[in-house]
């Protein structure tokens, strides 16, 4: 019989894995008008998430460590693919590269900090949990900027529907990985928030996908996509 724990870590590992816009990549070998940044950011999300599941920081959340962990793997995957099929785009390996070390550099400093400046278990937690929301709720609440401009211009092109439902779908998965087993309240609240946020955009979505666009003179945004992390 299939155990709770079990349970978490199927639903994390689908949860981490979503991510339709990397075999976009992969079949038309163009980035097309994609950003590598949603993906240099899941990584950031992946290293914290791992961190705050290890039992220096958080006793019984070593499965948020091994699915962060292999969501890490996914995202340098992901960044890999996209750096080879980022064409002509100037300049844009050297700044994913320079990001990338500013991460770590980030992600060590936010190490030291939680191993040598605090004592307290719980402050530990409690530390590394509120940043890990920070970057959490940040990434589902990225596509809402785009709902102004879907009102306005009456066309959801700026906003596609798979975009905000596979972050619905990825941030109502980590909301019962949380519930299940033992309670996570920074990986629910983060997650809890996140899929509200996406349940919004689908709303819009639903309202304008039939409207008469609007010409707003301006060329199509690049595509943000939050790929699946914690």
């Amino acid at each position: 019989m299939v155990d709770a724990k079990q349970v978490r870590f199927i639903i994390g590992i689908i949860g981490t894995i979503i991510s339709p816009t990397f075999w976009r990549i992969y079949k038309k070998k163009s980035v097309e008008e994609f950003q590598p940044w949603p993906y240099v950011a899941a990584m950031m999300n992946c290293m914290l998430w791992v961190f705050y599941g290890l039992p220096v920081v958080h006793k019984d959340s070593i499965l948020v460590t091994t699915i962060n962990g292999v969501g890490m793997v996914f995202e340098a995957l992901y960044i890999s693919v996209f750096l080879i099929y980022c064409g002509g785009k100037k300049n844009i390996r050297r700044k994913v590269g320079l990001y990338l070390v500013a991460e770590v550099i980030s992600v060590a400093a936010i190490v030291l900090i939680t191993l040598f400046a605090i004592q307290n278990s719980f402050a530990k937690q409690t530390f590394v949990g509120v940043i890990c929301d920070i970057f959490n709720i940040g990434m589902y609440a990225a596509p809402s900027l785009a709902i102004k401009k879907v009102i306005r211009t009456r066309s959801v092109e700026y906003m596609p529907f798979w975009l905000s439902f596979i972050g619905f779908i990825n941030a109502a998965i980590w909301t019962a990985y949380s519930l299940i087993y033992k309670l996570d309240l920074y990986v629910l609240i983060s997650n809890g928030l996140g899929t509200t946020l996406c349940a919004s955009q689908l709303i819009v979505y639903l309202m304008y996908r039939n409207a008469t666009p609007k010409d707003d003179g301006k060329t199509k945004p690049s595509e943000i996509e939050i790929p699946g992390t914690v």
